[in-house]
């Protein structure tokens, strides 16, 4: 219940932010906004899911209410596709600020090229449907990470 409570409130926070209200403005329509939410994450929703982000708004014609503002940002942010697109990604970054402490193009990397690396191999063994346990054995990550001359070197045998 509290996981769901901060998320609510999060959400109905965050819409009021004033560069997410320059950006998605309340004279928008619903599906205006919907759309664009969906644009920005990079996904093409399924007819459904846009439908039930847009029906948040109860048949309204403008984004004006906040509430609903903040349930339809929600289900575009919980939206499976768009999970599924960022979860590697989101995995790999935090390897280095979990094991190195670090983000991925700090020194001794000043480019990215080991997290693509690392994102590169995690992808490769991601199959639909994996489980998160089952992606990262295949790719062998969490030991490479330990086993990594950087991390013996920060942290000790």
């Amino acid at each position: 219940m509290a996981l769901e409570n901060n998320k609510q409130a999060f959400t109905a926070e965050f819409v009021q932010r004033s560069r997410f209200a320059g950006t998605f403005p309340v004279s928008q329509t619903p599906a205006q906004f919907v759309d664009a939410l969906f644009v920005n994450a990079g996904v093409t929703p399924s007819t459904a899911d846009r439908a039930t982000a847009i029906n948040e708004f109860g048949g309204a014609g403008t984004t004006a209410d906040a509430a609903a503002r903040s349930r339809a940002l929600r289900d575009v942010a919980e939206n499976v596709t768009l999970n599924t697109a960022e979860f590697n990604r989101a995995f790999v970054l935090m390897q280095y600020f979990g094991y190195l402490r670090r983000n991925p193009n700090d020194p001794q990397d000043t480019d990215y090229a080991g997290y693509d690396f690392w994102l590169t191999k995690l992808n490769q063994f991601t199959q639909p449907g994996d489980d998160v346990l089952v992606r990262v054995q295949k790719a062998e990550m969490v030991k490479a990470f330990i086993t990594s001359p950087e991390y013996r070197q920060r942290f000790g045998p």
